[in-house]
């Protein structure tokens, strides 16, 4: 059975590392893995008054994606210590639609970033967001991808060998975590 997986960047810049690795994780995924990534540039800021006379389009579409994809990868800039308004934005949308999209579904984050530390700060806000949604976020491997302006060719693939094995421990340890997630639902329902 394939799984299903929404990639989800936290950057609209065009050339953003994080969707570069995104891009690379779609080249990369094992076999049995699906990855479709989102757009979020047509997103509006989240206003309750907008939700009232209902939801965008854009947002229900990208609801429509979460509700069917098996599991998430987040790919996150890390903005002031904390995760890029845009990413927020868009939980925050798509946690305000019925059915709960996001909810029991596991998640595994990844950062890019030019500075030292690869996006760290971003990544332990997002596991707070994410818990609270009642999203499984992935424990281990964490990866994250310091000096990214050095680990990227012009033509956006990832070069650096030490991240692109990073990459696929992470992709592996997320179809295992779903498995194990899909496991232990099907026990549930037959209980």
């Amino acid at each position: 059975m394939s799984i299903r997986v929404l990639a989800i960047g936290g950057s609209l810049r065009q050339g953003s590392y994080n969707h570069l690795l995104l891009e690379q994780a779609r080249r990369q995924a094992p076999q049995g893995m699906s990855i479709e990534i989102a757009d979020l540039s047509d997103v509006p800021l989240y206003n309750g008054d907008v939700q009232a006379q209902g939801f965008p389009g854009s947002v229900q579409r990208l609801a429509e994606q979460a509700a069917q994809a098996d599991a998430f990868l987040i790919a996150t800039p890390e903005y002031n210590y904390s995760i890029p308004g845009v990413l927020k934005n868009a939980i925050d949308w798509v946690s305000r639609v019925p059915g709960a999209p996001f909810q029991g579904k596991p998640a595994a984050i990844a950062s890019a970033s030019m500075g030292g530390l690869g996006g760290s700060r971003a990544q332990y806000h997002l596991r707070q967001v994410l818990v609270y949604l009642d999203l499984h976020p992935l424990n281990k491997p964490e990866l994250f991808i310091s000096a990214a302006h050095e680990k990227f060719a012009a033509d956006g693939e990832l070069t650096d060998a030490v991240s692109r094995d990073g990459l696929d421990k992470l992709l592996a340890a997320l179809a295992a975590h779903t498995r194990r997630l899909q496991a232990l639902d099907t026990v549930a329902e037959a209980a």
